[in-house]
C-alpha cells in the first residue's frame, strides 16, 4: 500500500532529519567566541585609577571566570550532551570551526598541567577530550642497587614475598609465572 500524500515517511521525501542548529560556520563562530568571552569572566578594576588590578605575575585579576569545558561550549551552541557536539564535528562545514574551539580548549587544559591546583582535572579533561593523551604508570622490578634480578635471590625469597611479587607481576600485566626454585647445594 502507498503512503498517503504529504505523510513525511514516504519515499523520496528530502526533508527528513532534524534541521541543522547553524547554517554556516561564520554563525557558529559567533557563538563560540562569546563563550569564551564569557569564560574570561570580569577584570576587576581600580575605581580611582580605571586601572586594572593585577595579581602578583602583573596579569589582571577577573572575576566569575570559568575554565573552558568541551560541555560548557556544546551548551553554549545549544547542544545536549558534549556528545552532540562532537557528533555535529562530523558536518564537513563544521569540522574546522570546532576543532579550532577544542584546540582552544585542550591548549587551556594543558597550560593547567603546569598549575599544582590544576593539574588533576587537567589530566582527566586531555585523557578523555582528546585524542593522543593518556595517562600510564610503569613497575620496574629490579635487584640491588638496580640491577638484575639473580636467581639466588629469588631462591632466597619467603612465601610471602613470592606471593607479593606474583601480585605485583599480574597488576603490571607482566607475562610468565613465578616458578618454585629449589636452593642449589
Amino acid at each position: 500500500m502507498a503512503a498517503a500524500v504529504g505523510n513525511q515517511y514516504a519515499l523520496g521525501c528530502t526533508n527528513s532529519g532534524r534541521p541543522a542548529k547553524y547554517k554556516t560556520p561564520e554563525e557558529m563562530q559567533i557563538v563560540i567566541d562569546k563563550y569564551f568571552e564569557d569564560c574570561k569572566g570580569e577584570m576587576l578594576i581600580n575605581k580611582e585609577t580605571g586601572e586594572p588590578i593585577l595579581n602578583k605575575y602583573d596579569d589582571p585579576i577577573y572575576t566569575g571566570a570559568k575554565p573552558p569545558t568541551i560541555t560548557g561550549l556544546a551548551l553554549a551552541l545549544g547542544f545536549n550532551t558534549r556528545l552532540s557536539l562532537l557528533n555535529y564535528q562530523d558536518k564537513k562545514e563544521f569540522m574546522n570551526t570546532i576543532s579550532q574551539a577544542k584546540s582552544r580548549i585542550e591548549e587551556y587544559a594543558e597550560t593547567r598541567l603546569f598549575d599544582r591546583d590544576g593539574v588533576n582535572g587537567a589530566k582527566f579533561s586531555l585523557t578523555n577530550n582528546f585524542k593522543g593523551w593518556k595517562e600510564t604508570q610503569g613497575i620496574e622490578i629490579t635487584g640491588a642497587d638496580g640491577g638484575p634480578i639473580l636467581l639466588n635471590q629469588i631462591s632466597a625469597l619467603s612465601d610471602a614475598d613470592l606471593k607479593q611479587l606474583e601480585e605485583i607481576m599480574a597488576r603490571s600485566q607482566i607475562q610468565g609465572e613465578i616458578v618454585d626454585i629449589e636452593p642449589s647445594e
